[in-house]
């Protein structure tokens, strides 16, 4: 069987020492897709989105420390202890999604101290925006040839030429596609549901969908060695597991503390 072979070069244009990599562009590009998302969330309840711009800054920097320490921290924990200053050299790779949601959390969380907003209301609709940085970065790593997929003879399976000639899932893809449906589910229920309601759910149904998907999909990487346990289950996964029995909890609560509607 003929497979579709995939040998795109990551670098999309270098000038002398410098590149810019298709990653990082998509990484960027995600965030400006997110502050659009935004800004018609805040024009449709009726909020002035001027503090956007800042909101975009806070997040964009929270998502960045917060995947880096993650990744060097829960990831490779004795390297990086070994060598600090390496904690710094993001551009050498390196960004770990559970990270760079604690992260966000985190840095709204000052900006709404900082702005006088609303930490629950704001969290919530970044659930939804959210999900543009992680579908992008899924692509990003496409583009990159990394996080492999297990060998498959499926007939949508992809050789990554640059890798090896071995067919693979392309899980890249699978994860992006399901961070797509998640959004299209999320915004398609913040449109049906009170605002009050949604200040409550999303962020349960976010926590059970986006951690939970992370989780199924596993199954379908290629382990890292430097990345496994002793156990059936991988660093991603047994990470997930948190989010979800949250994300379960929040949900229930939501549902306990809702008003009685007609």
């Amino acid at each position: 069987m003929d497979y579709f072979v995939w040998s795109a070069d990551p670098v999309l244009v270098s000038l002398g020492s410098v590149q810019l990599r298709w990653y990082g562009l998509l990484f960027v590009s995600s965030f400006f897709a997110g502050l659009l998302i935004a800004q018609w969330i805040y024009k449709r309840e009726g909020k002035d989105p001027v503090l956007l711009d800042d909101l975009f800054i806070y997040v964009l920097v929270g998502a960045v420390v917060g995947a880096r320490l993650m990744h060097c921290f829960a990831y490779e924990p004795e390297h990086y202890l070994a060598h600090p200053l390496e904690v710094l050299m993001v551009w050498q790779g390196g960004l770990a999604s559970h990270g760079g949601m604690l992260g966000v959390i985190i840095s709204v969380y000052i900006f709404t101290r900082i702005h006088n907003e609303s930490y629950v209301w704001l969290l919530s609709r970044m659930t939804i925006t959210g999900m543009m940085p992680a579908m992008f970065v899924r692509i990003g790593n496409f583009f990159n040839s990394e996080i492999l997929g297990n060998p498959t003879d499926v007939s949508w399976a992809i050789v990554f030429e640059r890798v090896d000639s071995i067919p693979r899932h392309p899980v890249q893809l699978y994860e992006a596609i399901s961070y797509l449906l998640i959004f299209v589910v999320l915004v398609s229920i913040y449109r049906k549901i009170s605002a009050t309601f949604a200040t409550k759910l999303l962020p349960g149904l976010f926590l059970v969908m986006v951690f939970g998907a992370r989780f199924v999909l596993e199954f379908f990487k290629t382990k890292q060695e430097a990345y496994t346990w002793d156990i059936p289950f991988s660093t991603g996964q047994m990470l997930s597991v948190p989010f979800v029995l949250l994300g379960i909890g929040w949900i229930v609560y939501a549902f306990m503390s809702r008003p009685k509607e007609a």
